[in-house]
């Protein structure tokens, strides 16, 4: 769906997602990494289940809510990627633990 673009400059991290490691830019948003990482979906509705992505990507619409180190409902757009992070899609209600 989306790929990152590079600068020589750039320093990366690894980070897992759903315990797949991922290479990601250090300091870029979580959701710009949910956003280019299969299914490209942060979360799934409580109501319904269908899959939600990251949208407006400045905190405003909630879409991109995941788990991120073991805390629920974090807004991924407003959260810095940085190593050894672990994240996780929420899928339905909120849980304390994945």
């Amino acid at each position: 769906m989306f790929r990152l673009l590079t600068d020589p400059t750039d320093e990366f991290v690894r980070i897992t997602i759903d315990g797949v490691d991922v290479s990601a830019r250090k300091g870029e948003p979580v959701a710009a990494v949910l956003l280019r990482t299969a299914p490209f979906t942060a979360r799934t509705t409580t109501v319904t289940g269908a899959p939600r992505a990251p949208y407006c990507l400045m905190g405003a619409c909630f879409d991109c809510m995941a788990i991120v180190d073991g805390v629920a409902s974090q807004r991924t757009c407003m959260i810095a990627v940085r190593d050894g992070m672990r994240v996780v899609r929420q899928h339905g209600k909120r849980t304390q633990t994945p």
